[in-house]
């Protein structure tokens, strides 16, 4: 009688499919390589439980982070980029856009708008490096200059999230490269009428947006070991030909020199510009 048991419970067992571990359930660290739980990392803002590397996070993610929930009221959604020079390369600039605007969601490499931090009205203006590695064209600095121009009218504090490593985008020339210039000079406005730049650096932010509106805040912040310059270490060490120091390029290392006022770990930002807002009397 039992082995007749043992018999039909083994054909059972054999019919049974084997339970997988879901797909998605666990995803590799950018930084330790370590396999984490995917929920775990997603609680903690996209930052790793074991060695706290911080990772990309989409531009409306960012959003979500730190403006306070529903909140957030975006500029400018009807700006689109064009191709002014007909610019092709692999594939023509133009089908380029379109591809990373199926792909991402965006309609370029920023999101801009007004919204509340810990109650706090402000402008806000985060770049994303998924667009074209977030490179400033065209419509990139059009939208942050306007964006400048409406917290000077406003009188609200301005917050810029930069996470661009492409600079300027090459494939508009000098319709790009004289965004650093326009966005910059929009910002000098904004400071001669008292008001507050908070310059939040994420990794990477190198290139034209470093050497302009990324480097101009009244007060600085970086997230832990971003990658923060011009150009990049790999570039200068084959053009210098000595060997860097270590850390050269993060923000612990520019905190140290004095380019970063204040390293700030991503699940601390709504509460630190909120503190410094308020210790500005802004």
């Amino acid at each position: 009688m039992s082995s007749g048991i043992e018999s039909t419970t083994a054909r059972n067992t054999a019919k049974r499919p084997k339970r997988g571990v879901p797909e998605g359930l666990w995803m590799r660290c950018p930084g330790c390589q370590q396999i984490i739980f995917r929920r775990e990392a997603e609680r903690r803002l996209g930052v790793c439980p074991q060695c706290d590397y911080h990772w990309y996070v989409p531009a409306r993610e960012r959003v979500r982070q730190v403006l306070d929930e529903g909140t957030f009221d975006e500029w400018d959604t009807d700006l689109e980029p064009a191709d002014p020079l007909d610019f092709a390369d692999k594939k023509p600039y133009c089908e380029r856009l379109v591809a990373e605007q199926q792909r991402t969601g965006l309609r370029d490499a920023v999101l801009t708008g007004t919204g509340m931090i810990r109650a706090r009205r402000v402008a806000f203006g985060v770049t994303d490096s998924a667009f074209i590695m977030g490179s400033m064209g065209s419509v990139v600095g059009e939208k942050l200059t306007r964006a400048i121009e409406r917290a000077t009218e406003r009188q609200l504090p301005l917050i810029i999230i930069s996470g661009s490593g492409g600079g300027a985008r090459m494939h508009e020339g000098m319709f790009s490269l004289m965004q650093m210039a326009k966005v910059s000079a929009a910002l000098a406005r904004f400071d001669q009428a008292g008001g507050l730049f908070i310059s939040v650096l994420t990794n990477p932010t190198m290139g034209g947006v470093a050497a302009s509106f990324a480097s101009l805040g009244d007060l600085v912040f970086a997230e832990p070991r971003a990658l923060i310059g011009f150009a990049g270490p790999r570039t200068i060490k084959a053009t210098i030909r000595i060997e860097l120091p270590k850390g050269f390029q993060t923000s612990e290392f520019l905190l140290e020199h004095g380019f970063v006022d204040r390293i700030v770990r991503r699940k601390d930002l709504q509460s630190e510009i909120a503190r410094a807002i308020d210790y500005c009397g802004k």
